[in-house]
């Protein structure tokens, strides 16, 4: 039953984080990048806060913790929100769900370095290199004309801040003692205030928004961030930085099926095979993978303070 109930988180958290990129392209339609990244921090922390206090939770308290919050709110919030927002001013919400995808590369990257990817099994290695293959037929950087351009790179460099994130969310936030949801809630309030720094590199310019946009960005802020992320901080809790950022080798899948039927993006038998190699790719990093120290830790606490996992 765990093992269902980890996959279903895996699934959950797939779907919702997937169709982001289907979100960003339509909130684009009537905002700025800055614009985008703001109103979904805004909403999504709004969300978490009414859910926190809604379950009798309290934002976090102490200095030393909000300051890993505010490092973690930038890495894995407010500087890979804007980069995506960004990115796809010029590239498609598929591609940029696929190029999203090398998360998990960046994550075990980081993971090898400071210590916490020790004896990693040939099958997980295997299945970690698979998802790359799937993400590279997805993307064919063989068929580009052109350069793959700053829109495509910033999306690069906002798959490598979520895996900085991830990890330093693992190493310094949770089993710590502090509800997920509290965590949560603070993160993307630390990532509002973040983020309106920004406000006067485009942020500030007035907007005509029409319906189709104001329902993507209620979705982006509320579904698509807010909980995306909590169930996010859970997962990390419970599998641990490195697995869940292979959620992430889903994402293709999601966000070029979702730029395929509502954007009208392309689609051919090479995506097909690319989404097949990635899926392939996710169950292998999924096999034999072993659960965190975290989750060790929280085993361990005393029954009050296990709701660091709800």
């Amino acid at each position: 039953m765990g093992r269902t109930w980890a996959w279903a988180r895996v699934g959950v958290l797939a779907l919702l984080w997937g169709s982001t990129f289907l979100w960003i392209e339509l909130a684009l339609d009537a905002l700025t990048p800055v614009q985008v990244t703001l109103s979904r921090c805004v909403l999504g922390s709004a969300a978490l806060l009414v859910a926190c206090l809604a379950s009798g939770r309290r934002l976090p308290r102490g200095r030393g913790t909000w300051g890993h919050i505010v490092v973690a709110a930038l890495f894995c919030n407010a500087l890979p929100f804007a980069m995506f927002s960004i990115g796809q001013q010029t590239i498609d919400s598929g591609v940029a769900g696929a190029l999203n995808a090398t998360t998990p590369l960046w994550s075990l990257l980081i993971g090898v370095v400071i210590g916490t990817e020790r004896g990693l099994r040939p099958a997980r290695l295997g299945g970690l290199l698979l998802g790359f293959t799937g993400v590279v037929l997805i993307f064919a950087p063989w068929e580009t004309t052109g350069p793959i351009g700053w829109g495509a790179l910033a999306i690069v460099a906002a798959a490598a801040s979520y895996a900085v994130g991830f990890a330093y969310m693992g190493r310094n936030l949770v089993g710590k003692g502090v509800p997920t949801i509290s965590l949560s809630a603070a993160q993307l309030i630390a990532a509002t205030g973040l983020t309106a720094v920004t406000l006067p590199a485009g942020g500030l310019t007035s907007i005509e928004i029409g319906p189709k946009a104001l329902i993507a960005v209620v979705i982006l802020g509320v579904v698509a961030t807010g909980a995306t992320f909590h169930l996010t901080y859970r997962n990390i809790a419970a599998e641990g930085a490195t697995n869940t950022a292979a959620v992430g080798y889903l994402l293709p899948v999601v966000s070029v099926a979702l730029g395929v039927i509502v954007l009208d993006e392309d689609f051919g038998l090479r995506i097909a095979i690319g989404m097949v190699v990635v899926l392939v790719g996710v169950g292998l990093t999924r096999l034999h993978s072993r659960p965190p120290a975290p989750t060790d830790v929280i085993r361990r606490l005393p029954r009050q303070e296990q709701d660091v996992r709800q």
